[in-house]
């Protein structure tokens, strides 16, 4: 994955539906990585846990904060 991704932190199924339609319909096709609390957020970004061994060296795409 390249680090154009951007990485959600949402716990609801329902607000990740409408992010994705909102990204969909603003013609962004950046790959969007999804973490529903933030212990998943940090342990996706440090490659811990369920993401161990994922290339930490590849982040997301840090210009834009929501």
């Amino acid at each position: 994955m390249s680090s154009n991704y951007i990485l959600l932190v949402e716990d609801n199924p329902s607000d990740v539906r409408l992010t994705r339609r909102a990204l969909e319909q603003s013609h962004i096709t950046n790959p969007l990585v999804v973490a529903e609390d933030g212990r998943e957020a940090l342990d996706y970004l440090f490659g811990l846990g369920a993401h161990q061994g994922r290339d930490v060296k590849d982040p997301p795409d840090w210009s834009c904060w929501i």
